[in-house]
C-alpha cells in the first residue's frame, strides 16, 4: 500500500459567506502539494463555508448547492479528495455534515454525532448517528467533527481505521483541550491524527488560535500549523503504523463495550 499524501488547510473564515471562503481555498488549491507530490487528501475546516452559525436557516446549503458542486469540481480537478463540513438542510432539519468527496465524482457523508450543547447546537441541529469509515488508496479513514474529539468511545478504533480526520472550529478559550485530546485519540488509537482548525473570529465573540496538526501514531506533530495561515503537507507511511502495532499490540488488551446510539 502506497504512502497517502495529505493537506490539511488552516485559514480564517469569513462569517455566512459562502463565496468569499471558496475563493479563499481556492487560492491555497493552486499551491497544494509538497514539492511536486500532489495531495491524495486535502482537509478543510468544519463549517468551512460559513463559520460556525447557530443560524443555519441563515447559512444552510443542500447536497445540490452551490459549495457541494464546488467541493466536486475542485476533487475532480485536482484528483484527490476533499472534506470538510457544511451546514445542510434536509427537509426540515439542519445538520452539519462532513462531505467527502472524490476525484471521481462519488460523495459520502458524515453528520456529526456529538452536538455542542455549551453553544446551544443541539437546539437547531439534528445529531447523525452513524459512524464512517471510508478509504482512500487502501487507507481505512474514520470521519470526525469538532466536538466529537472530547468522546473517546465513539472515536474507538475497532481495528477499523489507520487515519482520524477531526475537522474544527475550536475557539482559543479551549485550545490546551484541543492540543491535548488531538495527541490522546491518535494515541490510544494507534492511528494518524489529521486535525483542521480555523483562524480569526466570529461575531458572537469567539477567537480561533488553529492549532491545526498532523500527528504521528504516537502522538507526535509531523505538521503543526500553529496560528498561521498555512498547508499542511505531510505523507503517510502505512510500515511504521504497521510496526508499532505489532510491537506494541495495546488493542489486544482493551476493553470490550457496546455503543448505543
Amino acid at each position: 500500500m502506497r504512502d497517502l499524501s495529505v493537506s490539511v488547510v488552516q485559514d480564517v473564515l469569513s462569517w455566512q459567506d459562502p463565496a468569499a471562503n471558496r475563493r479563499r481555498y481556492d487560492e491555497h488549491f493552486e499551491t497544494l502539494g509538497d514539492g511536486n507530490q500532489k495531495p491524495d487528501l486535502v482537509v478543510l475546516p468544519e463549517t468551512f463555508s460559513t463559520g460556525f452559525t447557530m443560524s443555519p436557516w441563515e447559512a444552510c446549503e443542500t447536497m445540490e448547492g452551490e459549495t457541494v458542486n464546488w467541493v466536486t469540481q475542485r476533487a475532480r480537478e485536482l484528483g484527490a479528495v476533499i472534506t470538510g463540513s457544511l451546514i445542510m438542510k434536509l427537509d426540515e432539519q439542519y445538520v452539519n455534515r462532513m462531505i467527502w468527496a472524490r476525484p471521481d465524482g462519488e460523495m459520502t457523508y458524515y453528520d456529526k454525532r456529538h452536538l455542542f450543547r455549551f453553544g446551544g447546537e443541539h437546539h437547531h441541529y439534528t445529531s447523525g448517528d452513524k459512524r464512517v469509515i471510508v478509504d482512500v488508496n487502501g487507507w481505512r479513514i474514520a470521519l470526525f467533527i469538532c466536538y466529537d474529539l472530547r468522546f473517546p468511545v465513539w472515536s474507538r478504533n475497532r481495528e477499523d481505521y489507520d487515519v482520524g480526520i477531526y475537522v474544527a472550529n475550536w475557539p482559543v478559550a479551549r485550545q490546551y483541550a484541543w492540543d491535548t485530546l488531538i495527541k490522546a485519540r491518535a494515541i490510544e488509537n494507534q492511528v494518524y491524527v489529521l486535525a483542521s482548525n480555523r483562524l480569526g473570529d466570529d461575531p458572537v465573540g469567539n477567537v480561533y488560535y488553529g492549532g491545526s496538526a498532523i500527528l504521528d501514531f504516537m502522538g507526535q506533530p509531523m505538521v503543526d500549523c500553529e496560528d498561521r495561515v498555512m498547508v499542511a503537507n505531510a505523507s503517510l507511511s502505512i510500515e511504521p503504523l504497521a510496526k508499532f502495532r505489532d510491537d506494541f499490540p495495546a488493542a489486544m488488551d482493551r476493553d470490550e463495550f457496546e455503543i448505543r446510539v
